[in-house]
């Protein structure tokens, strides 16, 4: 489709078009619809296809990919700015929104190169491929989402992190962009064999790890069976083993995550619930996370990779040989415990604990909820830094 002089679009988006790199971010599909909207009157339509970008008119009555929209002088910014879009994603000005991975690709292929420029792809590991965001040079960081969550909640991370490490997000299989097996435990277990094998597909000895909630969890199980393979650990208000008594889980032991293979999942429905569920849904990241968690749950094998690692969480043992808390004294790697005093989810009390277990862990407790990179971004993106590179 040709673009007439009455619809052409300004300027700026066509200068976004012709820098896009299609080596920065690989599509992983054979094409895809972004719509760009503000810069102008009408919305134009950027059409992928993994070797180049072509600008279109929009064609209202198809839903696109993914949707960016600005004010004309902000779409300006992005295209004249040598950080890219990823700057005015970060401040508010833009909206990326349904497909927050396809979204932030278009935005890091069509930023001028440099050092901190984001880099989208899939790496092959021996546990299948795993989608990953990084950016900058220097000793590996690897960051692990919540659940429900994807990479995309670890961008400002991964930005303030670029200037002094190689710092990587990855979708957890299961989630977002990565392989979704079936018959998978979705487990601590599991996970951590997962990420051991995206390091060693990387070529990395070792690296710092980060996690949150769910992601924390991981993190932990990797410094317990892999301590050699971690250099230290940031771990944001993570999931840990329940204290107290979990009256459904005699119940929840007999019901298969694989149902959620069958389970009907009408979007409408789905999306009505979330929003009613989860507070502040008129956040921008919280609505960004919402669409990413949507992308996933509303997928059949998604859904079952939800449910088996809810599962999982609420029924992991706390004490006995295998027990999380009996095994948590072995932790070896330095470790940042980083929590939320208005944390709903992992209640600010668990601290005490591990002081007990682990005298010798940091702690910082910000005024917050359950994802502080997010929330707190400044302490807590502050707080990594200094617990990574202490002598800098």
């Amino acid at each position: 489709m040709t673009l007439d002089v009455s619809t052409a679009p300004p300027p700026a988006l066509r200068e976004l078009i012709d820098r896009y790199d299609p080596e920065v971010f690989e599509l992983g599909r054979s094409q895809a619809r972004i719509r760009l909207a503000g810069a102008a009157r009408d919305a134009s339509d950027v059409l992928l296809d993994g070797q180049g970008a072509r600008l279109v008119a929009a064609e209202n009555e198809e839903r696109p990919d993914a949707l960016l929209s600005a004010d004309p002088q902000t779409w300006s910014e992005i295209v004249s700015d040598v950080r890219g879009g990823m700057s005015a994603y970060r401040s508010g000005r833009l909206r990326v929104r349904h497909d927050l991975h396809l979204g932030v690709g278009f935005l890091a292929a069509t930023a001028p190169p440099g050092e901190g420029r984001l880099r989208l792809r899939t790496i092959k590991t021996a546990r299948g491929p795993l989608s990953i965001t990084e950016a900058g040079a220097g000793e590996p960081v690897v960051m692990l989402h919540g659940l429900g969550a994807t990479k995309v909640s670890f961008l400002p991370t991964v930005a303030a992190l670029a200037g002094r490490h190689r710092a990587i997000a990855v979708d957890l299989p299961g989630f977002g962009d990565s392989v979704k097996p079936i018959r998978a435990a979705y487990d601590p277990p599991y996970f951590a064999e997962v990420i051991l094998a995206l390091l060693d597909a990387m070529g990395f000895e070792r690296a710092h790890l980060i996690g949150n909630s769910m992601g924390g969890r991981i993190a932990i199980e990797i410094g317990l069976r892999a301590p050699e393979r971690v250099g230290r650990l940031g771990l944001l208000a993570p999931s840990l083993a329940w204290l107290r008594d979990r009256p459904w889980a005699p119940l929840l032991k007999l019901v298969a995550p694989q149902l959620g293979l069958i389970q009907p999942a009408p979007r409408p429905v789905v999306e009505a619930i979330v929003r009613r569920v989860i507070p502040g849904a008129d956040n921008e990241w919280t609505t960004a996370g919402i669409d990413e968690f949507l992308r996933s749950y509303l997928t059949p094998r998604g859904r079952a990779a939800f449910y088996a690692a809810a599962r999982n969480i609420y029924l992991e043992e706390p004490r006995g040989r295998d027990g999380l808390w009996t095994r948590l004294p072995g932790l070896r790697p330095a470790s940042l415990f980083v929590w939320g005093k208005r944390d709903g989810l992992v209640p600010i009390k668990f601290a005490e604990h591990v002081r007990q277990a682990l005298p010798d862990a940091r702690h910082l407790v910000l005024d917050c909820g359950h994802v502080p990179q997010l929330e707190r971004p400044k302490q807590t993106h502050a707080a990594l830094q200094e617990f990574l590179d202490p002598l800098a």
